[in-house]
């Protein structure tokens, strides 16, 4: 059974930091591009970081760039989404996605979780 488990959301006040977890199993996990997306209250989800299978290759959006950093760990099936310098439009709830292609495509979500940025 496919899971993934976001853990490590919370408050955090303006300039703070949090870093995500997101767990997962049931799956290669090695073989899976994995990425952070967020939706805040009336806004569609956006993509925020993603990272290649092996960790080689990192994308971020434009308003993260410089303060958000994804990193993975293919011994502990795990990714990382460090957040520094917050700011209060960064509250949203935060997923990760694993995804790959391979005849067809295949992804799979976490349940998310709560990032509040407020003073």
């Amino acid at each position: 059974q496919v899971q993934l488990v976001e853990s490590g959301g919370g408050l955090v006040q303006p300039g703070g930091s949090l870093r995500l977890s997101c767990a997962a199993s049931g799956f290669i996990f090695s073989s899976y591009a994995m990425s952070w997306y967020r939706q805040a209250p009336g806004k569609e989800r956006e993509l925020v970081a993603r990272i290649s299978s092996v960790g080689s290759i990192t994308n971020y959006a434009g308003s993260v760039k410089g303060r958000f950093s994804i990193s993975r760990d293919n011994v502990k099936n795990t990714v990382y989404l460090q957040m520094n310098s917050l700011k209060p439009e960064d509250t949203a709830v935060y997923y990760c996605k694993a995804d790959r292609f391979a005849g067809r495509k295949y992804d799979y979500w976490g349940q998310g979780t709560q990032v509040t940025v407020s003073s």
